[in-house]
């Protein structure tokens, strides 16, 4: 549950940092039209930099909740920033990580809410888009809300995964979908190949979306992602054969 400091915490911070990420950025904004004004609804993009859970939430008029590596709340310094952007802290550690970030996905859901994802589970090392994990559509399954694919373009250009501080003045552009049907139901949810399925044709539009090629790997956190891949990440607009592409994302 959100407290009324959060809720209020989060908007003065949004107001904040709106001008500044349209002054700072090349910011371009399409099909927000897509995004209901009301009601539950997922946003499912892909993750190429740490500044995506910036970027979304503040260009979408409604207040957007992801879930985010606990680590990130350990210091109050920080903390205190995480929770005014609409972050939920979710420890990775054992089994239960995944289930802590769908339970809290429902409680936002069920509220109203938007729940952003990064169906890829981690930002990408490679450059290249890969293959989704399929607690994205459990969630739409067992919620019935909308899911709506985002392309999240240019934001490693901006912080790179080994960069510390942003890069001023980049272009980035964000595209949101129309939303990818969903069938609700008894069980839905938990039949493995209607959640892989879903999860694919959702990659799909996401991958026409950002015009970033896809591989048919999983993302890691390790170099050892980029192996079998092609030597040279390609940016967007050079589209690969798409393959068969919800995780707690860093």
């Amino acid at each position: 549950m959100v407290s009324e400091g959060e809720r209020v915490a989060y908007w003065v911070v949004k107001a904040i940092l709106v001008p500044v990420l349209r002054m700072g950025f090349r910011l371009r904004v399409e099909g927000l039209e897509n995004v209901p004004r009301r009601g539950p609804v997922i946003l499912a993009a892909n993750h190429r930099s740490f500044v995506d859970s910036l970027f979304l939430p503040l260009v979408v008029p409604r207040r957007v909740t992801f879930v985010a590596k606990a680590e990130y709340f350990d210091d109050w310094r920080t903390a205190w920033f995480f929770r005014a952007v609409g972050q939920i802290p979710i420890r990775r550690e054992g089994g239960s990580a995944s289930e802590g970030a769908l339970a809290a996905a429902r409680d936002v859901l069920a509220g109203g809410g938007v729940f952003g994802i990064y169906p890829e589970g981690t930002r990408t090392r490679s450059g290249y888009m890969h293959r989704g994990h399929t607690g994205v559509a459990r969630l739409a399954f067992q919620t019935g809300a909308p899911v709506i694919p985002v392309g999240m373009i240019g934001t490693d250009e901006i912080q790179p995964t080994d960069r510390r501080l942003p890069r001023f003045g980049r272009p980035v552009t964000i595209r949101f979908g129309t939303p990818v049907p969903v069938r609700s139901g008894p069980g839905v949810g938990d039949d493995h190949l209607a959640c892989r399925r879903l999860t694919d044709e959702l990659m799909y539009e996401i991958r026409e979306l950002s015009g970033y090629e896809y591989v048919d790997t999983y993302a890691t956190r390790s170099d050892a992602a980029t192996r079998g891949a092609p030597d040279a990440p390609p940016g967007p607009g050079r589209l690969g054969a798409y393959g068969a592409p919800l995780d707690v994302a860093s």
